[in-house]
C-alpha cells in the first residue's frame, strides 16, 4: 500500500519542493512530481536557479509526449498526469486535485501551502485516502 506523508504549512511550495527534491536525488530516489503545467513550468524554473552551486537532474515532460531514451534515466520528472511517466518509486503532489493512479507508487507526497483553498485541498485529499483505509503522516513544515 502507498506511504503518504502530507507537508502542510508551507509557505513557497516550489522552494519546499527544490529542497525535497534535492534531497531524494541525494538518497539515489526517482521522483514524478504532478502539477499543472504553469507549477510545473516555475517549478523547472526554480530548480535551475535554487541553489547556486548545485543542480538537480530534472526533466519535464509535455502531456502525452514520450521521453527520449537519452533522457530516461533522470532521477525527477515533471508532469501533468501519472500515466506520462514510467513508474517511479515517488510521487510527489503540487496540484490540488488527487493524482489519478498514485497508488502505482511506493510513496506519495502532498505538499500543501498555507493558502486557504490550498489547505481545503489538501483536506479534501487527506479526507479520501484515510477513507480507504492509508496510513497517513503529518509534517509540519519548518517543524
Amino acid at each position: 500500500m502507498t506511504e503518504i506523508s502530507f507537508h502542510v504549512n508551507v509557505p513557497d511550495r516550489l522552494a519546499y519542493a527544490c529542497r525535497l527534491l534535492r534531497k531524494a536525488v541525494r538518497q539515489g530516489a526517482r521522483v514524478a512530481v504532478i502539477a499543472p503545467v504553469a507549477t510545473l513550468r516555475g517549478l523547472d524554473r526554480a530548480l535551475w536557479t535554487f541553489e547556486p552551486t548545485e543542480f538537480v537532474p530534472h526533466a519535464l515532460l509535455a502531456a502525452g509526449a514520450t521521453p527520449s531514451e537519452r533522457l530516461a534515466p533522470t532521477p525527477v520528472w515533471l508532469v501533468e498526469r501519472c500515466d506520462d511517466v514510467a513508474l517511479h518509486e515517488v510521487l510527489v503532489n503540487l496540484g490540488t486535485e488527487l493524482p489519478g493512479g498514485f497508488e502505482r507508487y511506493a510513496r506519495l507526497i502532498e505538499i500543501v501551502s498555507t493558502d486557504g483553498a490550498d489547505r481545503a485541498a489538501g483536506r479534501a485529499r487527506w479526507k479520501h485516502y484515510a477513507a480507504r483505509g492509508y496510513a497517513l503522516v503529518h509534517h509540519e513544515a519548518g517543524a
